[in-house]
């Protein structure tokens, strides 16, 4: 039977952490603020606004919540969002999507300064991600990092098998993996004998939002399985995995929920945190260079 690693201890760590950070600043008159821009009424995100303004309050963080009509141009959004980056009172800036379609994603994400990009997205942090420089790292692969390692997991000459390509996860997984000092092998929609690939791992993640995707049968014995899919089904919220299963077979399960999604908006907030970091070197840089 497999170990479950349970993400709700795990944010509960993330969370104490995120407390004496967040006093530490108070101590030198930093109060560490995110702001959020909605750009319509999309009732996910809408609700996912509002628990992120009661867990920020739990940390002692401000929280702002600049909510525009459905039918805001691009230029307005993109000028909302450069009063904030300019705002030395705003620490963080999380762009809530889907976005309207008349709004282009990429050129209103890349408006968002990088060392404000708590969600870790901008074209900035993925080519510091890449390089192995310092930068904000988005939360949901970082999460799946933390479960691991916070468990007393060590990735370092694990093989990682990652199922997935995606923007949010899969991507920036492989080189936070690497950073590691992990093996990695990513499977997508065109890998043959998908089954064969995820038997060779030792640390399995599958972030696809398929759900039963990952059965006993694709899992080597003893492995580590994350599971980072998130569906819904019948009103409940399932993962990839098929969890009754593969628990008998794996060393180490993540549920869903109760797993990597536990520790997404603690981590978002530590970038708030890390993101002041980077905001105060970036002003003493500059006021050296005037020197």
């Amino acid at each position: 039977m497999a170990q479950i690693l349970d993400g709700k201890k795990v944010a509960a760590m993330l969370r104490e952490e995120l407390n004496q950070q967040v006093a530490a600043l108070k101590g030198k008159n930093i109060q560490p603020t995110l702001a959020v821009l909605l750009v319509g009424e999309d009732a996910a995100s809408v609700a996912y606004a509002r628990f992120l303004e009661k867990v920020s309050g739990n940390a002692g963080v401000n929280f702002q919540l600049h909510q525009l009509p459905a039918n805001a141009s691009e230029l307005y959004v993109k000028l909302t969002i450069e009063d904030l980056n300019q705002d030395a009172g705003v620490h963080g800036i999380l762009l809530m999507m889907p976005l309207p379609p008349h709004i282009n994603k990429q050129r209103v994400m890349e408006a968002v300064s990088p060392l404000k990009d708590v969600d870790g997205l901008h074209p900035f942090n993925r080519g510091h991600l890449i390089s192995g420089g310092v930068c904000l790292q988005p939360a949901t692969p970082m999460s799946c990092l933390e479960i691991v390692k916070r468990s007393g997991i060590s990735l370092a000459g694990k093989h990682m098998v990652i199922v997935g390509r995606g923007e949010t996860v899969g991507k920036p997984l492989v080189f936070m993996a690497l950073a590691e000092n992990a093996t990695v092998t990513v499977c997508h929609t065109g890998t043959k004998d998908l089954a064969y690939m995820t038997r060779q791992a030792d640390i399995l993640v599958s972030a696809v939002g398929k759900p039963g995707l990952i059965t006993a049968a694709m899992v080597k014995p003893g492995a580590v399985v994350v599971d980072a899919g998130i569906s819904e089904v019948a009103g409940q919220i399932t993962g990839d995995v098929d969890f009754a299963g593969v628990k008998e077979v794996a060393a180490a399960i993540t549920p869903v929920p109760g797993g990597v999604g536990s520790l997404t908006t603690v981590l978002m907030l530590k970038n708030l945190i890390k993101g002041i970091q980077l905001q105060e070197q970036a002003r003493q840089w500059e006021e050296a260079e005037e020197l």
